[in-house]
């Protein structure tokens, strides 16, 4: 496999975990809405809380990979 295909199913996979970390996010995000809507402050919701905040995080970190990866494609 040359060099450029293997940067390119490198993105591709980055590409596909930001998808899918993005999907997390909006799901994990309408759960702590809804319970806040019923009144539903609770351990659950902080834990839902931090796990939002951390996956903001991975997805910042993927972001900064895919574009690390555009650039090596681009200086080939």
């Amino acid at each position: 496999m040359s060099k450029l295909d293997e940067i390119k199913e490198i993105l591709n996979t980055l590409r596909v975990a930001m998808s899918i970390s993005f999907g997390i996010l909006v799901i994990i995000v309408t759960g702590l809405v809804k319970r806040l809507d019923a009144g539903s402050v609770d351990m659950l919701f902080w834990a839902g809380v931090v796990c939002s905040i951390l996956i903001i995080i991975v997805i910042l970190k993927l972001f900064i990979k895919i574009s690390d990866k555009t650039k090596q494609i681009g200086g080939l």
